[in-house]
């Protein structure tokens, strides 16, 4: 519409509805962006993919998506002139703008992951960088608060309890001593996360949740092995056997142990999927727990 030499551009979003039903997320998925993180032995920049939502009131016809895009722009600039803590910062500091902006939203959400490399030992002792994935989401509710969460996404490998039973069972029936033979089972390739809702107040470390993860597997793997290191990490998974179940469970005693100044309120998402060598299918475990649940027994 122009007046004189006044252009108005008509708001569709903010066109009312009579007949809408309100929506529990709309915004934008995959936004791609450098995050400045301040770590103790120097910045790291992470490269992230963002989700960003708000709610939409039964009443609008739509949400302002170029907010959310603003929103992030600006969080990301203000991490190269200030880096953030941690990957969940950024994401709490997003949810906050959205509501500011998101005058008729109620509700915020923000999702965040980013490929991440840590220094690890290997078998023989040689530092490698390997790569793992961080996981980060915060939700607001006006006048109601902040969420955020913090977890990690790593691979390792497994060595499969039950068949390897078989194998030496097989084999003893055939004569063999146990002494005779290695033990032998089928591989699997295991991929781990583990997600820790927390109090704005309270931080996890995600190094800290990286270590418990790995410590949990058969065996870590890593990017580069020789020969000897190769037959070290198979020797390592074959001798300490786990069923996906075992994983979960093990990663779930851990942050207990870690954790126990965090209050019982803490919500922890912990999955484990083995990629199997022998069947077509893979093998999958979870659990979505509170750390007071799981202090109770």
């Amino acid at each position: 519409m122009r007046l004189g030499d006044i252009i108005f551009i008509c708001d569709v979003q903010n066109r009312r509805l009579t007949n809408g039903f309100k929506l529990t997320r709309v915004g934008v998925t995959g936004v791609m962006k450098p995050v400045k993180i301040k770590r103790p032995d120097g910045d790291n920049v992470l490269t992230c993919y963002i989700d960003i939502f708000v709610d939409l009131p039964s009443d609008q016809k739509g949400s302002h998506l170029s907010r959310n895009l603003e929103a992030v722009a600006e969080m990301v600039d203000e991490s190269v002139a200030r880096p953030v803590s941690g990957l969940e910062m950024l994401t709490a500091m997003i949810c906050r703008t959205l509501l500011d902006r998101h005058e008729y939203a109620s509700y915020a959400e923000v999702r965040a992951t980013a490929d991440y490399f840590s220094e690890r030992s290997g078998p023989s002792g040689k530092v490698t960088l390997e790569p793992f994935k961080l996981i980060s989401k915060a939700t607001a509710r006006r006048g109601n608060g902040m969420t955020k969460s913090i977890g990690v996404e790593v691979i390792g490998m497994t060595a499969c309890p039950c068949a390897m039973e078989t194998v030496k069972q097989t084999m003893g029936e055939e004569g063999y001593e146990p002494g005779d033979f290695p033990t032998i089972s089928h591989n699997q390739r295991n991929v781990s996360s583990v997600l820790m809702e927390v109090p704005e107040e309270f931080d996890v470390e995600a190094d800290d949740l990286i270590s418990i993860v790995e410590d949990s597997f058969s065996s870590p793997t890593y990017e580069l092995l020789k020969r000897g290191d190769e037959g070290r990490v198979v020797r390592k998974a074959h001798e300490n056997p786990k069923f996906v179940e075992d994983v979960v469970r093990d990663i779930l005693g851990r942050i207990l142990a870690r954790y126990q100044e965090l209050p019982d309120d803490v919500l922890v998402t912990v999955r484990s999927e083995s990629e199997e060598s022998i069947h077509k299918h893979n093998a999958f475990a979870e659990m979505v727990t509170t750390l007071g649940e799981l202090r109770s027994g």
